[in-house]
């Protein structure tokens, strides 16, 4: 760079320009500032001689970029640390926001990095308290900036630093700086309450909400979860007991409600935050129940105060919030607090208030009903005679709800909503999750609201069906969108049947009224006028609901568990309407479903939800039996066509072929008949011999193309219904060896054309299967060699050919999926136990080779980053892997060095991941290989097999495999909640045997980066993990070091 003017000058080109290529020239000129360690230097000259701010930025930048993703020396990262904190000190005031960000994310990464490297990383929080008592509030602003950056940046896994060291950090952090941080925090806020600069203020407050935000367990929980936010307490990595006398300080609560009134949106609504957080302690954290009690009667109060005023409710976020916070509430603890009966009236008129205004509050309306929910289940175990009160609110909420979903209906009509709370499936789970138990708590009242409400509008829709035309089709989707909710929420209050255990007499007969009026309108649904309908969006919610309906109910009075406990029910329904018994219901159900199967053509989610709930039926073993007595089943068996089911001809159903396949196949299986399955076969018999017949040159036609997915669809779901050796053996027979041929044919022709190669792979996959020992042949068949050999020659097929086709826009779709699913059926063929693998060799078969080559080059062809990208693709790779390992660690050894550390060093990132089943599967790989070593190379007698001497090549060209991977076991079971201990053991005993050095001196690593005081605590640790464990990879001996390893895990981690 010829002078500092013209990088001053790139710089702004880089992020300035609107040319794209004049931004690429910038970009890849300045490049080496960010990726050569030489140019460190440089960057700090550019930062103290430089004016543009863009410079600035690039140097500041450059430096992040260094520090993550370069080892530098301990002493270099202590310079820039220096550096960093006297630079803000000088300049940080009259910098750029943007710029001072940047500076001080790179403070706190190279603390981060280094917080176990030097004491001196961690005193950034003294560094930062010099910044909080200068004079100046440009100071001050800075030290709360970096205080709130490094909280953050603690609480984050980075990209390029291994978990288990992010964990590891993140402990230490929270155990030693994040309480005093707190405290800070809080100081803070009482200090800036008047102030009039909101930019301290708002920093202040964040800062005590990324405190509260902490990832205090290690478990990143999802903020979607009902569970997030909790502060989690005492246990060994939980909140510490320092923060209780803060917790239970009055004044901690109170300037956040104090907050909450003086500042806007959003600094009022991260004041909210911060009381959800506090307001999900548990109990336990508090030093006895009076405490517990102080603490509630302060948030109720607070809570009342804003309920009274309604400060603040008018903007969104707080009212979101300010729900979020009531939704933390519990019955038992709230009833004896002074100021209950104000609260508890408020708050129902709140509810109320917000169930009128639900258009505007539909995602808040979740929480306060799952408060009202929590508070009517508690209702039973309450011990204080103090009233609840609840009789009196409940009903009025839970007719506000109907009255407002009926609402959403004319809403809907007059488009005034951008989605249909029908259609949003989460959302309402999400609310008839929590409603029915409303409902159930004063069940008699409900009901009668319900039928009072359903009855005139069933009427209406009675009406309908006998008119010759349509009419008013509005009032029609009216009468069907309030019809629909009706149903949702009477099958809600049967789904929660199951868990509340509602069997009394009198709730069994109120369940048969609401269940009547539904079966009621299911007798009108499918005649006269509404089976034109099926095309109306309106028609296809209130057939989804009523197939809802039928899920809940069938679990509550017609599955195998309620045969006998339901006599009740059908004494009324029976006088009702004539159903007398779980025959004549069931024939209900089943006519409903023939219907939406032969009238749904195109509406994928009602084929599909029909489709789940005919397989619950045919699955349950009674109900399955019960089935088969059906004409409709019967028919539905025996006229399996696209001519009688027109969605089977329906190319964006055809996924769904596979489950009424699937369910068909389960009952056809339940009736020991080749007979019944060879005729029921007959219609895909003629399938296939039309497809045989088609001669090559047409057979790239989309004819051939949509009849050759529909028949893989079709048969992976028949070969998914036999679980037993005798099912197996009738589809097997069916197939082979004479319509084998056109799946190699169909892979061959169509390897370019996912649509196709997909569902065919998947049929495989799941025809090669062995679940419940289904796969068993006679000792004197070959038929599990032969049908390894169909498997060879359709994997070498596709896989030769895909990796020669290049890469298509979705790589992912393309390539990789169909990559998955062949190696799911090469793992599978290996580890079925139904193929004598050693023949292959002995009769100089190579299907067993080829299979694995090709299927190592497809491994080798995908970098490792999008192998652990698409999970599917990771679970599929690393099973193969392990299967590989434990049966064919020849075929691993065998390949070249680079191809070998790659496949070895893709188990060592599998051992980091968050899966505990990809773990286990790498950790048993590594125990195979290591083991292998160890009895060959380490203890084994000198041999000059092939395989052993490649094995010591890789290895002494690689010393430092085993080391890393060892390093990586220990720090996963000594810093991590490993749920799969007892699968890490296996590989450390196998590495540590090996060569004892290596352990000896990752034994000195990890006691080097512990605290000097608990080094001689850990050393006796150290010494029990290896007491009583010889040099030998016996079962015994295996037991013994992972005895060991739990009690030296937990003395570690005892602080």
């Amino acid at each position: 760079m010829e002078s500092l003017a013209q990088l001053e000058a790139l710089c702004e080109r880089l992020y300035n320009s609107q040319d794209a290529a004049e931004r690429a020239h910038a970009e890849s000129t300045l490049k080496c500032f960010s990726v050569n360690t030489d140019f460190i230097s440089q960057c700090q000259y550019i930062l103290d001689n430089a004016f543009s701010p863009y410079a600035l930025m690039l140097a500041s930048s450059s430096l992040l970029k260094q520090v993550t993703e370069h080892r530098l020396s301990l002493q270099l990262r202590l310079d820039i640390r220096n550096y960093i904190i006297s630079y803000l000190a000088r300049r940080g005031p009259e910098l750029p926001s943007y710029v001072t960000g940047s500076l001080i994310q790179l403070l706190c990464r190279v603390t981060k990095l280094g917080w176990y490297d030097d004491d001196r990383f961690r005193d950034v929080i003294k560094e930062c308290m010099n910044f909080l008592s200068q004079a100046t509030s440009d100071h001050y602003y800075i030290g709360l900036k970096i205080l709130n950056q490094l909280v953050a940046e603690m609480n984050q896994p980075n990209p390029g630093f291994p978990l288990t060291h992010h964990r590891r950090v993140a402990c230490s952090f929270r155990d030693q700086s994040l309480f005093q941080i707190f405290q800070i925090s809080l100081t803070s806020l009482r200090q800036l309450k008047n102030d009039v600069e909101n930019r301290l203020r708002e920093s202040a407050l964040s800062l005590a909400l990324k405190c509260l935000s902490f990832d205090f367990v290690g478990s990143s929980l999802d903020e979607s979860s009902d569970e997030f936010g909790t502060v989690q307490v005492p246990a060994s990595f939980c909140i510490p007991s320092s923060w209780r006398p803060f917790l239970e300080d009055p004044s901690t609560l109170q300037i956040f409600f104090e907050y909450y009134a003086i500042t806007k949106p959003p600094l009022s609504k991260e004041a909210l935050e911060c009381l959800v957080r506090l307001a999900s302690v548990r109990r336990s954290l508090f030093t006895n129940d009076t405490e517990r009690s102080k603490f509630l009667a302060h948030l109720m109060t607070g809570t009342k105060d804003i309920l009274q005023s309604g400060q603040g409710l008018a903007d969104h976020d707080n009212y979101h919030e300010y729900c979020r916070l009531l939704g933390r509430f519990k019955l038992s603890e709230l009833v004896n607090v002074e100021g209950y009966s104000d609260w508890i009236r408020l708050v129902a008129e709140f509810t109320s208030r917000s169930l009128q205004s639900w258009q505007w509050a539909s995602s808040s309306v979740y929480y306060l009903l799952g408060l009202w929910s929590r508070l009517v289940t508690s209702v039973p175990y309450l011990k204080s005679d103090t009233p609840s009160l609840l009789d009196e609110f409940v009903p009025k909420i839970t007719e506000g709800f109907i009255a407002s979903r009926f609402s959403s209906v004319q809403a809907a009509l007059l488009d005034d909503l951008s989605e249909d709370p029908l259609d949003n499936v989460e959302l309402l789970q999400d609310q008839l999750d929590s409603f029915p138990y409303l409902c159930r708590f004063q069940y008699e009242g409900s009901s009668l609201y319900i039928i009072k409400l359903l009855e005139p509008i069933l009427q209406s829709y009675t009406e309908r069906a006998r008119l010759p035309s349509t009419g008013d089709i509005d009032d029609l989707f009216v009468v069907e969108g309030q019809l629909a909710w009706v149903v949702h929420i009477i099958a809600a209050i049967f789904k929660i049947k199951q868990t509340t255990g509602c069997s009394a007499e009198p709730q069994e007969l109120i369940d048969a009224e609401l269940a009547a009026r539904v079966f009621q309108l299911i007798n009108v649904t499918d005649t006269g006028l509404h089976t034109k309908r099926c095309d109306k969006i309106s028609k296809q919610r209130l057939d989804r609901a009523i197939l809802t309906f039928f899920q809940h109910f069938r679990k509550s009075y017609v599955g195998d568990q309620a045969m006998h406990s339901s006599k009740q029910l059908y004494a009324r329904l029976s006088e009702l309407l004539g159903l007398h018994d779980h025959l004549v219901l069931l024939n209900v159900i089943v006519g409903k479903i023939a219907t939406n199967l032969k009238c749904y053509t195109e509406c994928e989610e009602v084929i599909e939800h029909t489709l789940t709930l005919f397989l619950e039926l045919a699955s349950g073993y009674m109900t399955g039996k019960l089935l088969l007595k059906l004409d409709t089943i019967k028919y539905i068996i025996g006229h399996h066509t696209r001519e009688n089911f027109p969605f089977l001809d329906e190319y964006k159903c055809s996924r769904s072929r596979t489950t009424f396949y699937y369910t068909i196949g389960w009952l056809i299986f339940m009736e020991d008949s080749p007979v019944k399955f060879k005729t029921f076969m007959d219609a895909l018999l003629q399938v296939f011999l039309n497809l045989e017949s088609t001669p090559d040159t047409v057979f790239r036609t989309d004819t051939v193309k949509y009849a050759l997915i529909g028949l893989m669809r079709d048969l992976r779901g028949i070969a998914m219904a036999t679980n037993s050796r005798r099912t197996y053996g009738l589809l097997f027979d069916w197939l082979y060896p004479t319509h084998m041929p056109l799946l190699l044919k169909g892979i061959t022709l169509w390897t370019d054309t996912p649509e196709v190669t997909t569902p065919l792979l998947k049929f495989m996959s799941e025809f090669v299967l062995n679940k419940a020992q289904r796969l068993t042949f006679d000792s004197s068949s070959p038929n599990g060699i032969l049908l390894f050999r169909e498997v060879s020659k359709l994997i070498v097929a596709y896989g030769s050919r895909i990796l020669s086709l290049p890469n298509g826009n979705d790589i992912y779709a393309y390539k990789y999926k169909g990559i998955w699913i062949s190696l799911t059926i090469l793992s599978r063929a290996l580890s079925g136990n139904y193929v004598n693998f050693g023949v292959f060799e002995l009769y100089g078969d190579r299907a067993l080779a080829d299979a694995l080559d090709i299927a190592l080059k497809m491994t080798l062809s995908i970098p490792l980053a999008d192998i652990l990208a698409f999970r599917k693709l990771t679970r599929a790779y690393f099973g193969f892997l392990e299967t590989l390992f434990h049966n064919h660690i020849s075929i691993v050894v065998n390949l070249d060095t680079s191809s070998f550390m790659h496949i070895v060093g893709s188990l060592e990132s599998g051992l980091k991941g968050l899966d505990s089943n990809i773990s286990s599967q790498c950790a048993s790989a590594v125990d195979n290989l290591a083991g292998f070593y160890f009895n060959n190379i380490t203890a084994g007698e000198a041999t000059s097999s092939p395989t052993t001497i490649n094995l010591a090549r890789h290895i002494a060209d690689c010393p430092n495999l085993f080391p890393e991977i060892l390093k990586t076991l220990f720090e996963i079971v000594l810093f991590e909640d490993c749920a799969n201990q007892w699968s890490l053991s296996r590989p450390m005993l196998s590495l540590i045997l090996i060569n004892e050095q290596i352990f000896s001196d990752l034994q000195a690593q990890i006691l080097a980066s512990q605290p000097a005081d608990q080094r001689p605590r850990l050393v006796v640790c150290f010494t029990k993990l290896m007491a009583d464990v010889t040099r030998s990879l016996e079962p015994k001996n295996r037991d013994k070091f992972t005895q060991n390893l739990t009690i030296f895990r937990h003395d570690f981690r005892v602080k």
